[in-house]
């Protein structure tokens, strides 16, 4: 459009201002609304051959601004999200590191997790896991259907990846 090549630096003196102000309205950080307009004034340079304005100079300009406001925000959101997580996984390393030094107090954690279960449970999983028993033997052993056997270390696991979950990364290092 003829209307940036001959007026970009008349257009640019115009707008910038205002355009920053309402940019740094949203993101907050100077540095950040700086960003934007500067983007959206490059976005402007490198299109402007091909840029069809249907609307006013203005609004148009501040629709970009606005456009690239939220998707700045959107990013942060992201990146808050991220650091979030990241922060739960290091306290979760860190308490591990805190709770155990060894392999040994690992065993002793999953011991008494498997104790801490219900008796029938109980002794179903370690039938399972520990004895290395089919569903169809430990229903025959225990006079149980093979479907109570299936539901019982359902329950069973269940409940030690609630218990152990924070120390499922180590346990999978370990196996």
């Amino acid at each position: 459009m003829k209307l940036f090549k001959d007026n970009f630096e008349k257009i640019y003196a115009e707008y910038y201002n205002r355009m920053f102000l309402f940019a740094k309205e949203y993101v907050i950080s100077e540095e950040d609304a700086k960003n934007i307009v500067q983007d959206v004034f490059l976005f402007i340079w490198e299109k402007k051959d091909i840029l069809e304005i249907k609307v006013s100079l203005s609004a148009y300009l501040f629709t970009l601004i606005k456009n690239k406001c939220i998707d700045h925000l959107r990013h942060l959101n992201i990146a808050d999200q991220f650091r979030k997580e990241y922060k739960a996984k290091l306290s979760a390393l860190e308490l591990l590191n805190e709770m155990t030094s060894s392999e040994e107090d690992l065993e002793k954690i999953i011991h008494d997790a498997i104790d801490r279960l219900p008796e029938r449970c109980r002794i179903i999983f370690i039938k399972s896991r520990f004895e290395r028993k089919k569903y169809h033997e430990i229903a025959s052993e225990l006079n149980l259907s093979p479907n109570t056997v299936e539901n019982q270390i359902a329950v069973a696991l269940k409940k030690l990846r609630k218990e152990l979950k924070d120390y499922l990364p180590a346990l999978l290092f370990m196996l």
